[in-house]
């Protein structure tokens, strides 16, 4: 097996029986916001997507879903993988770009094509991607492969079912806007951001101690900023308010914490052939522009930027105007409030108004109401501001997932009062009738199912109140805080409040 890097979660996996082509991402993304880093636009994409047998596309976020890469450089009859979402908008979006070949899998399960055994794990909470993420097993009968990129699955157990991983590429950057676009003080920025760092870090240690492969590549970011006005999130950002660890960062902490591991470098072009203990690593890089990338990584970004100007300009000009107040209040009315009106989980959990500052104009969408309304003066527990032509442009594209587009471009600030709040996020990544349906009956099926596990001293609630995690395996107590490690959500077991947002308190009594 050849596992040939292509930047960001982007991979090229030759074997004997096939070749597939994971996310390849190369146009940024988010508003033109993120970029690979490095630099991967002068890779051979059109030879990557003539040579591939499949395509694999894990979700639909942009950084993974590349629609113009795909339309130009990948050829239409690839054997398309698709995970088992519970919608069909990624085969959707895939045929409306012109693919006709689809192999449908079942979550878990593997599938034999030509000798080469493949699995996908689908993940399927409002918390996975857009409505879905997923993660890629492959065999080849001599190297088993775990592409897990973004997602998150809880039984690890069950992956390791389809082989021993000889080959394990692993998310190990930031993917959030948290805590860059809130309105803080830059001491409390800074804190939250190194904890942020540190939980990526944890998680994705705990990853790698579950999934016990021989070989470990850091994948799936970070994502690089080279609009003059996002700059400075680069990396860990001034004076550490970023939390976009980049690959040598990652790989140095993990030597300090597990001198053990073999872990790999896999930049854009970076040939991996992984065999038992040993791992022929061939860079396209020499040491010396290794060393510029990451230890000159500013100039390297200044370099990069001064490239990618026409493409900002272009992406810039491709937005909508703004639209009078009138016409941006009726538009936002007609469009959310039938959904407002389904949204009964969502509207209890956001629990009151929140304000969304459209340029200059201040609208409220108020959820106990079902209402989409000029802000009135009220207090608003969550507030986010942003710029009227993002919001213009959304609205003329009619994106029904505003965190794949506004939210993750950090083109906006947001300041709250309280807790984070998972059903606003949810909301806002939402924004058609089969979302909505599909998220209310999601959480209707997640009602505690009553059993209990004796952890450290307390009897608790098996399933984390978030996206449901067996707290026996990746529950945490220290004093009487319970922290579950898989996505750093954490409750108060004194009193059974969440501590991360509200609408999760957990069940919860000392057994003594």
């Amino acid at each position: 097996m050849r596992v040939t890097g292509l930047g960001h979660a982007g991979l090229f996996i030759e074997t004997a029986a096939g070749s597939v082509l994971c996310d390849p991402w190369v146009n940024p993304a988010f508003f033109g916001s993120w970029f690979p880093f490095p630099d991967n636009t002068d890779l051979d994409w059109a030879y990557y997507g003539r040579a591939a047998d499949y395509l694999y596309v894990s979700h639909l976020h942009r950084d993974h879903f590349d629609a113009e890469n795909l339309r130009r450089n990948v050829r239409k009859d690839i054997t398309v993988l698709l995970p088992a979402f519970a919608t069909d908008e990624l085969e959707r979006e895939l045929s409306a770009l012109g693919f006709t070949n689809f192999l449908h899998t079942r979550a878990g399960a593997p599938v034999e094509r030509d000798g080469l055994r493949i699995m996908i794990t689908a993940l399927t909470g409002p918390g996975d991607g857009p409505i879905g993420d997923s993660a890629l097993s492959l065999d080849d009968g001599e190297t088993v492969l775990l592409n897990q990129n973004d997602a998150h699955p809880l039984d690890i157990a069950a992956i390791r079912e389809f082989g021993e991983v000889d080959a394990y590429f692993v998310q190990f950057s930031g993917a959030i806007w948290y805590p860059m676009v809130y309105q803080l003080p830059d001491s409390a920025k800074k804190e939250f951001a190194a904890r942020k760092r540190q939980g990526q870090f944890d998680r994705a240690l705990r990853y790698i101690e579950a999934v016990e492969a021989k070989h470990v590549f850091p994948n799936a970011g970070p994502p690089c900023f080279l609009d003059d006005e996002l700059f400075e999130h680069n990396g860990t950002g001034q004076d550490g308010t970023s939390i976009f660890v980049d690959q040598l960062e990652f790989l140095r902490q993990l030597g300090r914490a597990r001198p053990e591991v073999r872990a790999h470098l896999l930049l854009p072009g970076t040939v991996a052939e992984p065999e038992d203990t040993a791992c022929k690593l061939t860079h396209r890089y020499t040491e010396s522009e290794i060393e510029h990338i990451f230890g000159e990584k500013r100039a390297y970004l200044r370099e990069f930027a001064r490239r990618q100007q026409p493409v900002l300009a272009a992406e810039r000009a491709s937005r909508a105007p703004a639209l009078p107040r009138e016409r941006l209040l009726a538009e936002l009315k007609q469009w959310w409030e039938p959904l407002l009106t389904r949204a009964d989980r969502i509207c209890a959990g956001v629990g009151g108004p929140a304000r969304l500052d459209v340029g200059e104009v201040p609208i409220v969408i108020d959820f106990p109401a079902r209402e989409v309304r000029l802000w009135d003066g009220e207090r608003c527990r969550y507030t986010l501001s942003t710029s009227a032509d993002l919001v213009a442009t959304n609205i003329d594209r009619r994106e029904v997932d505003w965190s794949n587009s506004l939210l993750l471009s950090m083109r906006f600030t947001a300041s709250r009062i309280g807790p984070y709040n998972e059903f606003l996020y949810v909301f806002f990544k939402c924004l058609s009738m089969e979302r909505i349906e599909y998220v209310e009956n999601y959480y209707d099926s997640c009602q505690d199912d009553g059993q209990d596990i004796v952890l450290d001293g307390w009897r608790v609630q098996r399933r984390c109140p978030h996206l449901r995690a067996d707290l026996g395996r990746f529950g945490q107590i220290e004093g009487d805080v319970l922290t579950c490690t898989l996505h750093g959500w954490r409750y108060d077991l004194s009193t059974g409040r969440c501590l991360t947002s509200d609408g999760h308190d957990i069940r919860a009594s000392a057994t003594s």
